[in-house]
């Protein structure tokens, strides 16, 4: 038998944009929305904690000094781009904080570029990840696509546009971490959403109406459905919760044995936010979770926040920035750089210590101790010490002279 009907070849296009998948209706196992992911409390913790915390520290812009050393370019149009005003309407703080926060929520962040007739950055325009569409052109370059809310589409090249990604699998779009960990954002969203329902009944188990009596079938008076929805009208809600209950006809009320507590559904919350905490690697004091926690371990985990979760996302942050924002000529000179070592003082007695072994090492001077601390300079305060039992092997050895002298 011959098939009546021609074959048609089935084209695809493989794509890693989220967007584009959700727009054309994709859909797989433990999707994660997003916008309702950031909203979680831990995961809106996290984000909060990791964008607050790098918007705060100095980004600075650095040019590279002759002996080999920096100083702080501040007569450079960039420095007070990243440490005052970003743009018109942003200070430097709540841009920084806004692009990070896109980076850990959609993956990708993306601001506009200004620029003066000496290619200088004048001024950055962070823009709403989920209006950039980008495309790859043939020569390998980048460019962007805006949309506006008047339903224009503004083109963007890649030297127009700073572009920063969270992990990316093709080079050209960033991943969000809530979608990688799709499948533990959305149990602990459906945890969330299980604890919202219960809170609604006031945290009662559900029950049965047992009537001696077959009830009417449909949906009239007298009927199964009448019944239960008169029940929720009157009895269902937590402003409900202490109604007086009167059944007639022999009916009675009997509750299920089940609860939370019994189901360890609490305990299961606990470790989808524990789990949310290491998508986004936050210690847990950090994101609020201070069970079994003291003053010891949040000093430690505080370190840790620093060290293995501020430290890689600034350093992806900067080589993104020094692309964008400075030609190859001037990346020669200059570079920009995050300060994390205000992150990493400690307290006042081991910060004291330190600058104790600074000082009396000799690499240190008391001017610049004064500077950590945001003292002014004192008269005299540049000079460095040597303990007296240092100095150079060999350049006080007296036993030469000794031989001379006894030949």
């Amino acid at each position: 038998m011959i098939w009546p009907f021609n074959r048609k070849t089935e084209t695809r296009i493989a794509s890693s944009d989220p967007y584009l998948g959700e727009f054309l209706g994709a859909r797989w196992t433990a999707r994660a929305d997003v916008e309702k992911a950031s909203g979680h409390a831990v995961a809106h913790r996290c984000i909060a904690a990791i964008s607050e915390s790098l918007a705060g520290v100095p980004l600075k812009l650095y040019r590279k000094t002759e002996d080999g050393g920096r100083e702080a370019a501040t007569d450079h149009p960039l420095y007070e781009v990243l440490q005052t005003q970003t743009s018109a309407t942003l200070t430097a703080f709540e841009a920084r904080e806004w692009l990070v926060s896109s980076i850990l929520t959609y993956g990708n962040a993306y601001a506009k570029i200004d620029r003066n007739g000496r290619g200088q950055v004048t001024a950055l325009h962070p823009l709403v990840a989920g209006t950039v569409a980008v495309e790859v052109l043939k020569s390998g370059r980048l460019r962007y696509k805006v949309a506006r809310a008047d339903g224009a589409v503004d083109v963007i090249l890649q030297d127009e546009m700073l572009h920063l990604r969270y992990r990316t699998r093709d080079g050209v779009l960033g991943m969000s971490p809530l979608q990688i960990a799709s499948a533990t954002v959305a149990l602990a969203l459906a945890q969330q959403d299980q604890a919202g329902a219960a809170a609604e009944n006031a945290f009662r188990p559900a029950g049965a109406l047992v009537f001696p009596d077959k009830l009417a079938a449909g949906s009239g008076a007298g009927s199964k459905e009448s019944v239960v929805a008169k029940f929720k009208e009157r009895f269902i809600g937590a402003m409900k919760a202490n109604e007086v209950m009167i059944l007639d006809s022999g009916a009675k009320f009997e509750t299920f044995s089940f609860n939370s507590k019994d189901s360890e559904f609490l305990e299961s919350r606990k470790l989808s936010n524990l789990d949310i905490c290491r998508v986004f690697g936050v210690p847990p004091s950090v994101a609020g979770i201070l069970d079994d926690s003291n003053y010891a371990s949040n000093v430690e985990e505080s370190r840790a926040l620093v060290t293995r979760c501020l430290a890689p996302m600034a350093k992806r942050i900067e080589q993104a920035m020094n692309v964008a924002l400075l030609t190859p000529e001037s990346r020669k000179t200059f570079f920009l750089e995050h300060d994390l070592a205000g992150l990493l003082r400690g307290d006042l007695t081991t910060r004291y210590a330190a600058y104790r072994v600074g000082r009396e090492g000799g690499w240190l001077s008391s001017n610049e101790i004064r500077a950590f601390e945001n003292m002014s300079k004192i008269e005299g305060g540049d000079s460095y010490v040597e303990p007296l039992n240092y100095g150079l092997l060999g350049a006080n050895d007296n036993r030469g002279k000794i031989d001379e002298a006894a030949a």
